[in-house]
């Protein structure tokens, strides 16, 4: 029993030998380890501040990222829309070209065929009037004798009438 209750001695140097121990700790320990732990809370308050200032500029980063693809999808747009603008431009510019080549050779077509059929109208009526003094002079020549005459007669006629 003399283990569970100990003797005033026994207390009394153990109480003297803590005191001892608690000044000397004091005096050479208690500092520097209070220092150290004050050095480790200043480097974990400087490790939360820096991850605090990684995770602003983390979001910085993120928020330029989304300002800078929304711009280059702005751009993209800007540069589809002017390249169908464009195309549609080109399209139209041939199309406009193509009609004026073709109103032009039909303009072309048109006046050559009127110049053909002037010819042919011309022609016609050469041959017509070359049949109309042969049948004439022989129709005559059988009435009339004279050739002077003759030729007086159908100059007359062609005279009173002309062919259009």
């Amino acid at each position: 029993m003399d283990l569970i209750t100990p003797e005033f001695g026994l207390v009394f140097w153990t109480l003297i030998t803590f005191l001892v121990l608690l000044f000397i700790l004091r005096k050479f320990a208690w500092n520097p380890i209070l220092g150290a732990v004050s050095e480790r809370e200043n480097g974990i308050k400087k490790a939360l501040a820096s991850a605090d200032k990684a995770r602003q500029e983390m979001e910085n980063l993120q928020a330029d990222n989304q300002k800078i693809l929304k711009e280059a999808r702005a751009e993209r747009e800007a540069m589809l829309k002017e390249a169908r603008e464009l195309k549609n431009k080109m399209i139209d510019d041939a199309k406009e070209e193509a009609k004026e080549e073709a109103n032009k050779l039909v303009a072309q077509a048109q006046a050559a065929i009127e110049t053909e059929k002037k010819a042919a109208i011309a022609d016609l009526k050469a041959q017509v009037a070359a049949l109309t003094i042969s049948i004439a002079e022989k129709v005559l020549g059988e009435e009339l004798s004279n050739k002077g005459k003759q030729e007086k007669l159908v100059e007359s006629m062609l005279d009173d009438t002309s062919l259009n």
